[in-house]
C-alpha cells in the first residue's frame, strides 16, 4: 500500500488508490465478456418479444378467420313454405348451415374454434362419428369447454343410439350417453350441474327407469336452474305425474 503524504495540521488525508488500479482498469479485462453478455441478452429479448408479437399477430389473424366463419353462420334458416329472397340468401335447414360453416372453417384453416364448437357443428351436420371423435379431444377437466364437450359427447352418443335398429346396440348407445352425462359435471355446485342431472334423467327415462328419472328431474329442479331449463323440467315432471 502506498504511504500517505504528510498532511497539514487539521487537514484530512487525501484518498489514494489501492493496488494502483482504477475501476475502469479493473473492468478492462472483462469488457469483452460484458459486451458479449449484453449482446446475448439483447438477442434473447428480441427473440422473446418477436415470439410474443408473432403469437399476438397470429391470434389476430385466427380471430379474423373465425369472424369470417361466424359471418357465414349468421345467415338464417329459411322458413318452410316461404318464398326465397335472392338478396338475403338463407340455408335450407340446420344441417345445411352446419355443413357450410364446417366448409368455411376448413377453407380458413382456423384453429380458434375448439372441439366443443366443431363437435356441435358435426352433430348438426349429421356426422355423428366425427362429432364423437372431436368431443373426445377435450381433456377431462373443469373448464367450461371441457364440460360442454362431455355434454356434447352425451348428446352425440344419444343421437346415434336413436338411429340404431338393433335394440341391444341402442341400449349400449344410451348407456354410453349416460356415462358421458354422469361425467359431465360431478360437482354439486359446478357449472351446468342442473343440465347434467336433466340429461341423466332423460336417458334413465329412455332406459325405462322411471323412478330414477323422476328423482333426477326433481334434484335438478332443486338447484334452481335457469328459466329455460326449469320449464323443461316442470314439463317432464308433469308428464310423469309429479308435482
Amino acid at each position: 500500500m502506498a504511504a500517505q503524504e504528510p498532511t497539514k495540521p487539521h487537514e484530512p488525508p487525501k484518498p489514494v488508490q489501492i493496488g494502483g488500479e482504477t475501476l475502469v482498469e479493473r473492468l478492462l479485462p472483462h469488457i469483452k465478456k460484458i459486451v458479449v453478455g449484453v449482446i446475448l441478452l439483447a438477442v434473447v429479448a428480441s427473440i422473446v418479444f418477436g415470439i410474443r408479437y408473432f403469437n399476438q399477430r397470429k391470434d389476430a389473424q385466427d380471430t379474423d378467420k373465425l369472424a369470417a366463419v361466424l359471418e357465414v353462420g349468421h345467415r338464417p334458416i329459411a322458413t318452410p313454405g316461404a318464398t326465397p329472397d335472392p338478396k338475403n340468401p338463407e340455408f335450407a335447414d340446420q344441417k345445411a348451415r352446419a355443413q357450410t360453416v364446417l366448409d368455411e372453417m376448413a377453407k380458413q384453416d382456423t384453429n380458434k374454434a375448439g372441439p366443443a364448437v366443431r363437435g356441435a357443428l358435426l352433430v348438426d351436420a349429421g356426422k355423428l362419428d366425427e362429432a364423437i371423435a372431436e368431443y373426445k379431444k377435450c381433456l377431462p377437466g373443469p373448464n367450461i369447454e371441457d364440460i360442454l364437450c362431455r355434454e356434447g359427447l352425451g348428446i352425440a352418443l344419444e343421437t346415434k343410439a336413436g338411429t340404431e335398429k338393433d335394440p341391444a346396440a341402442r341400449q349400449q348407445g344410451l348407456e354410453g350417453a349416460l356415462t358421458a352425462f354422469l361425467a359431465m359435471q360431478p360437482a354439486e355446485d359446478g357449472a351446468r350441474r342442473a343440465y347434467a342431472l336433466y340429461h341423466q334423467a332423460r336417458i334413465q327415462l329412455q332406459l325405462g327407469k322411471t323412478a330414477e328419472a323422476k328423482a333426477l328431474f326433481q334434484k335438478a329442479k332443486e338447484l334452481t336452474p335457469p328459466k329455460e331449463l326449469a320449464v323443461l323440467i316442470d314439463r317432464r315432471l308433469a308428464n310423469l305425474g309429479a308435482s
